[in-house]
């Protein structure tokens, strides 16, 4: 197959027709689209609807009586464990119940709003997170009067636990370790006139264990706990409400109610007193006495969202749900992530779960709201999923905390670094506290060296390398010379300086990596692995282009220096079953490809690291050299995977692949939970809601569209005949592409700033 690039410029009239922004889609009136209406009431936690402003978020649902419940959370909400858990669960109950065998009811979320409204009759609730601060408002009105009460449900105990379980699982990832742990209780205070209150906070704290049994004790007094007196909690309040008891307030018979649940987490409180006081400061701006300009200013925040950028596809009916997938998975991302810290792969902040018998542990099929399968480490491999599409979209709000927690690490990990191995730099782990030192249970109990046991982590390095790439793609986009200087470059010049210094040099003067590893899949015995030499051949040119003013001469020379040093990326043989091989041993009769290392034994897990030359590192592709070796990889590839944190629709859309990556997109957005809001993804290999799955559907269906290649703009790279679509994207140098293709064709197309049009080219397959 042949491709070829057809450049777009002014005297080609045929190839577009370029209009005025008047009369084209916008955003949040495609997003409408997408809307989503139940039509009768639920029963438990597992028939919720999202909702959130990036730092505080819900599962709402209704139950067979017809309460309505909120369970409530925040990205930021870590126990002195460091576990993530959620503040609490309010149940809202009405009664007379207006909704109780209507046949006219409907539960609305409306995206384009980041609302949730029911409707029986001229019974009314609408249920919202405020963008701008973080408070829950609940308004409702009742054709009849009504009573309304406001129940606080906790299910926190103080409880200790010596034996493994899965009830550990927060703090010691897979729950296996015989370490003793107690889990504390919440506080709930004494009751107000008008509100009740309750908060969790840390009086103590695991990092210092954590840090003893990585043999960081010396780091102690020079990184603050992160954990200790962090205090989270939230107060509820309301017209016309009055407490009964400490967890309870109702109203007098009424026809119109307002409930209000104003959240508060605070890193460093000195106590619970003290983050009551803050918290009693905030009502004033984060609950007004009237919410008619609140409201309108949370529809603008959520409207200027969704006109930053869309996708909408149509042409049957696996298109549009293609297209729902992908606003659901950005609306998700919306309201989860303008936190302190990035939102979790494994469910996010839209976990459920319900209360247990004293004394029964949570596991996997019957689980406390607090648990998530997988722990409360960082997976860099699957959360990099979530915000990867993030730079297209013109998210970069919500790509903040994910670059944040790289950031605010470095420092210790340049002292870490430095303590276990004697050398500059930085590594951080596959798997990590948001710290940044590596979950216990993969460092080991009374491990007596600095080497990570778990032979899955031990070498599992490379994600900075990713970290970094999305750092230089925002910095592309946005031109954000300061980030760049501040920010990247020292996370930048720590990670290539590890990689440099940490192996020695062969004869032929090049690295020689090893002893390390290829991901998860080949372990231990890997030498030169595929992912690692693709990352740093890919961000150190961009980093040596990098405008003087950003990078000095000592980093410029020693980027040069490690660029020359590195090892080719390892070719080799397929297998004679025309697969790669498992051991690194060819048929010599087989087709060249790209192997996962130069050296490497049998796979222990199902990842294809060879094709990471593609994504995330983009050294081939469309309009790229060697594009025939890459497809001849990509069709050798061993573990194909079209769900979870499978990558094939992303590297089938690089390569122009167009058939696979419509079928893998196709895939992605349909693998449905078995929740009542089908988007709270299956779990694979994580947990529910598995974002990692909308986050690489996301990515495949941006890289079908728009690949950008240098200045170069590649446009419908691997777009079907049989699909149209009306998109805007974002794209390196301040630019946006916005247009519709019908039928495969671009009859549309705004590009901005139009002297960016010049660099548009079109992707034609020649057979």
């Amino acid at each position: 197959m042949k491709i070829r690039l057809t450049m777009c410029s002014s005297l080609l009239s045929l190839c577009i027709a370029v209009v005025s922004a008047q009369g084209m889609p916008n955003g949040a009136r495609l997003v409408t689209q997408s809307d989503l209406t139940w039509h009768s009431l639920g029963v438990n936690e597992n028939d919720s609807m999202p909702i959130g402003n990036g730092s505080l978020g819900a599962n709402v649902w209704t139950e067979a009586n017809g309460d309505l419940v909120l369970l409530v959370s925040s990205p930021d909400a870590w126990t002195e464990l460091g576990k993530l858990v959620k503040l609490g669960r309010v149940r809202i109950r009405l009664t007379p119940n207006p909704f109780l065998g209507k046949d006219d009811f409907s539960e609305t979320l409306h995206l384009e709003d980041g609302a949730i409204e029911m409707h029986a009759g001229s019974n009314t609730v609408r249920i919202w997170i405020d963008a701008n601060h973080p408070a829950i408002h609940v308004e409702a009105h009742t054709e009849h009067p009504a009573v309304l009460q406001v129940s606080l449900e906790m299910w926190r105990k103080n409880q200790s636990l010596q034996e493994p379980s899965a009830e550990k699982a927060g703090m010691f990832e897979l729950g296996s370790d015989d370490y003793p742990v107690q889990f504390e209780a919440d506080t709930i205070l004494p009751a107000e006139k008008r509100s009740i209150a309750w908060y969790h906070f840390n009086k103590q704290s695991i990092y210092p264990t954590v840090m003893k049994q990585e043999h960081l004790a010396a780091l102690l007094g020079k990184f603050p706990d992160p954990l200790l007196h962090r205090c989270f909690g939230a107060l509820i309040t309301g017209t016309g409400l009055l407490s009964q008891d400490d967890k309870t307030l109702r109203s007098n018979q009424r026809s119109n109610f307002r409930v209000d649940i104003v959240a508060l987490v605070e890193k460093n409180a000195t106590s619970g007193r003290a983050w009551k006081a803050q918290l009693d400061e905030s009502l004033a701006t984060a609950n007004p006495v009237d919410l008619n300009a609140a409201w309108a200013a949370n529809k603008k925040w959520w409207h200027d969202f969704w006109d930053r950028s869309w996708i909408d596809v149509s042409g049957d009916d696996q298109a549009q749900e293609v297209s729902q997938g992908y606003a659901m998975q950005r609306y998700m991302m919306a309201s989860s992530s303008r936190g302190e810290l990035p939102v979790k792969f494994n469910g996010g902040i839209f976990t459920v779960g319900h209360d247990l018998p004293d004394g029964v542990a949570s596991d996997r099929e019957n689980h406390n709201p607090d648990y998530r399968a997988w722990g409360n480490c960082y997976w860099n491999q699957n959360n990099r999923l979530l915000y990867w599409p993030l730079v297209e979209t013109g998210d970069y709000d919500l790509l903040k905390p994910w670059f944040r927690m790289y950031l605010s690490d470095l420092s210790l990990e340049k002292a870490r670094t430095e303590l276990y191995y004697h050398h500059p730099g930085a590594s951080y782990p596959e798997t990590m506290f948001f710290w940044g030192v590596p979950s216990v249970h993969d460092f080991g109990w009374d491990n007596p060296t600095d080497q990570i046991e778990s032979r899955w982590q031990r070498y599992h390095i490379q994600g900075s390398l990713e970290v970094i790439s999305e750092m230089l793609d925002y910095y592309d986009y946005t031109g954000d010379v300061a980030f760049a200087k501040d920010s990247m470059v020292p996370l930048a010049d720590a990670v290539v300086t590890y990689y440099a210094r940490h192996w020695p040099r062969g004869a032929d003067g090049k690295i020689r990596m090893a002893p390390t590893q290829s991901l998860e899949t080949y372990q231990l015995t890997a030498v030169n692995p595929t992912p690692d030499i693709a990352g740093l051949r890919s961000v150190i040119p961009r980093l040596l282009a990098l405008p003087k003013s950003v990078i000095t001469p000592v980093e410029i020379a020693a980027w040069t220096n490690t660029l020359q040093a590195l090892p080719e990326l390892p070719e080799g043989k397929t297998a004679a079953d025309g697969k790669t091989p498992p051991d690194g041993k060819g048929d010599p009769e087989g087709s060249t490809i790209l192997l996962p290392a130069q050296e490497y034994g049998k796979p222990r897990n199902m990842e294809n690291p060879e094709l990471y030359v593609t994504f995330p590192y983009h050294l081939f592709g469309l309009g790229k050299p060697g594009l025939k070796l890459a497809r001849d990889t990509f069709s050798a590839r061993r573990f194909p995977q079209d769900t979870c944190w499978g990558q094939d629709g992303t590297e089938s859309a690089v390569l122009g692949l167009t058939d696979v990556a419509q079928s893998v997109v196709i895939a992605e957005f349909t693998n449905y939970g078995n929740e009542r809001f089908k988007w709270f993804w299956r779990p694979a290999h994580d947990w529910i809601p598995d974002l990692d799955n909308g986050g690489s559907g996301m990515i495949t269906l941006e890289e079908m569209l728009l690949q950008p290649n240098g200045r170069k703009l590649l446009l419908l790279p691997a777009w079907p005949s049989d699909w149209s679509a009306d998109f805007k994207l974002h794209a390196p140098f301040e630019t946006t592409v916005e247009g519709r293709v019908v039928a495969g064709k671009l009859v549309r197309l705004i590009v901005t700033p139009k002297s960016r049009a010049k660099d548009v080219e079109f992707v034609e397959d020649e057979k």
